[in-house]
């Protein structure tokens, strides 16, 4: 074990000074981590001191690191970057003297700015190695460069976080379920879980039939469980998948799920109850992005969702006047990616568009030592976007058998407040609509009426969610009579 420990102190002591990370240091730590699971069974109790799962820290500790990895990224983004190199020049800043006091002095950096000249955001200093895009349901994709040892560093937290946060073990067999053209995620799953000695899935955004049949479908592999045991999903995906099980007969029984991992989209609570009881797995979610990777956030017991102050500088803003968000008020997620966590493509100040409310009180949760905001409401578009957020309009809609998954939806604006257009399965349904606008009411969601629809020719535009991003295959589900019923 001398040897993990050398790669331990040699990590430490390059996230203290804020040099390179030797992706080497970081393999040999999960690889230590593996090795410990196949001869105890369990991580060790110093399983702690392993990135990303920090405990609580001094104040006064984390004040000066902050300081440190600010001044440290901001003096590589204005040394091998164009555009930051352009912007400190004309303010006339100095990287070297800023502080998190100080740091609104640095200007936000849009989402536009980044799509429309991704290279202008890329490292001079760097070798770039894999262009990774996001899936591009809210706008136009981002792009984001990663260098070669950025992705191994990615990789390697990756397997850390399967073996801790989803207890990945070497009898599991993982399916990805997610859009084939999302490069970081798929090859982060792909990795770290055979890393760990799991066994690897890719089914893509299939036919949601095609889907859970292979998730239903035998294994017969040595030393595994019978059947898939762990799913990565979007969370319309997976509303997509709970409405094929209804339709198609499938039963929580017929699956081996154990824990179904929900990201990239705003995961209702009502989902995530018929998603429990269809599939007969847990559900958990996490916030990443593939602009702010590593960086992220992590839900508690009590609700909140804590954001790593590790790999990297959050800040919740107000979406128009960038002045920081008083506690019981809502504002989006700004992100400063750490180096030496980032070396490619680096970003200060990013305005993710992600909505969040800080919480009114302070937490006093198991995570109360992280910075706590609300689990994402939704995507900034305007002031409509935080008086009828998605995360509002989706617990509404998707407790509600009889509005077919995923719900599909349009704000209408109107003078005063939008009007929500709804496609459901049949009219007339007064009684739905009656309880719609209770439940609107009593949510005091800022609308100015309901209109359902039965037909999708009717309804207005609704916007694109990762459902849609439909894969091509030319398998199709087998028939109900000759499915397979699942091992006993």
């Amino acid at each position: 074990m001398f040897g993990t420990a050398l790669s331990q102190l040699r990590y430490g002591m390059a996230i203290l000074r804020n040099r390179r990370i030797r992706p080497q240091d970081l393999e040999r730590i999960a690889r230590d981590l593996i090795a410990t699971l196949a001869e105890f069974g369990e991580p060790g109790a110093d399983s702690a001191l392993l990135p990303g799962q920090a405990g609580a820290v001094d104040p006064a500790v984390r004040r000066t690191v902050t300081e440190r990895s600010l001044r440290a990224t901001a003096r590589a983004a204005a040394r091998h970057t164009a555009h930051y190199r352009r912007t400190f020049d004309v303010l006339g800043l100095d990287p070297g003297t800023l502080t998190p006091e100080t740091w609104d002095r640095v200007p936000v950096t849009s989402k536009e700015a980044l799509r429309g000249l991704p290279a202008a955001f890329v490292s001079a200093a760097s070798t770039p190695a894999l262009m990774a895009l996001t899936t591009g349901t809210s706008g136009t994709p981002t792009t984001v460069w990663y260098s070669r040892a950025e992705v191994e560093i990615a990789v390697a937290m990756s397997t850390v976080s399967a073996v801790l946060g989803m207890g990945l073990r070497p009898r599991h067999t993982m399916a990805y379920a997610g859009c084939s053209r999302a490069t970081l995620p798929l090859l982060n799953v792909e990795e770290s879980v055979t890393r760990i000695g799991a066994s690897f899935v890719q089914i893509g955004t299939v036919d949601p039939a095609v889907a859970l049949d292979r998730l239903a479908a035998p294994l017969g592999l040595r030393g595994k469980a019978p059947q898939i045991t762990h799913l990565t999903v979007s969370a319309s995906y997976l509303s997509a998948l709970v409405e094929e099980a209804a339709r198609s007969g499938w039963h929580a029984s017929d699956f081996g799920l154990e824990s179904i991992g929900v990201g990239g989209e705003v995961l209702s609570d009502p989902l995530r109850e018929r998603a429990t009881t269809a599939l007969g797995a847990r559900i958990s979610t996490a916030y990443m992005m593939t602009e702010t990777l590593p960086s992220g956030g992590t839900p508690c017991t009590e609700g909140h969702l804590h954001h790593t102050t590790e790999f990297g500088h959050m800040e919740i803003l107000d979406p128009v006047t960038h002045e920081p968000t008083p506690p019981g008020a809502v504002g989006i997620i700004v992100q400063t990616p750490y180096v030496p966590y980032r070396d490619c493509t680096l970003l200060l100040r990013y305005a993710t568009g992600d909505l969040v409310a800080r919480p009114e009180a302070e937490p006093t949760c198991e995570l109360a030592h992280l910075p706590a905001t609300s689990p994402i409401l939704g995507r900034w578009s305007g002031p409509r976007s935080i008086a009828v957020p998605t995360r509002s309009v989706l617990n509404l809609l998707e407790s509600e058998p009889d509005i077919p998954l995923p719900a599909r939806y349009a704000l209408v604006d109107r003078p005063g407040d939008p009007v929500l257009h709804v496609l459901v399965r049949r009219l007339p349904a007064a009684a739905l609509l009656g309880r719609l606008e209770e439940r609107a009411t009593a949510a005091g969601l800022a609308l100015d009426g309901i209109v359902l629809h039965d037909d999708p020719a009717t309804l207005p535009p609704t916007g694109p969610v990762r459902a849609d991003l439909r894969e091509h295959t030319f398998e199709s589900a087998r028939p109900a009579a000759v499915r397979v019923s699942s091992p006993a």
